[in-house]
């Protein structure tokens, strides 16, 4: 096999047949991510680096059907704030009841 046949072309969406997911889990890390994540790199000059990452606050994820209807923050934003004027008035942060 040359090297020009082993590219991806650009136009070419196609999973590569090497790539197997048929006993893939959709979700299995999700609660783990949303509570944060470490990540150890191990350089090949023999050094580990760790990593931790969390979602910044105020992140919240969306599912993918609202995603569908809400695809950014400016909507997402608007469409609260068009709620929150439909509620009996309390004070920021308190929760209604």
């Amino acid at each position: 096999m040359n090297a020009e046949s082993s590219k991806q072309h650009p136009d070419d969406d196609e999973m590569l047949p090497e790539y197997d997911f048929s006993e893939g889990v959709r979700g299995k890390h999700y609660q783990a991510y949303q509570r944060g994540y470490q990540v150890i790199v191990h350089k090949t000059d023999g050094t580990t680096e760790i990593r931790d990452s969390a979602l910044p606050e105020g992140v919240i994820i969306l599912d993918p059907d609202v995603r569908e209807y809400f695809p950014d923050s400016k909507v997402v934003n608007r469409t609260l704030r068009g709620l929150i004027s439909l509620l009996p008035q309390h004070a920021p942060g308190e929760a209604a009841s």
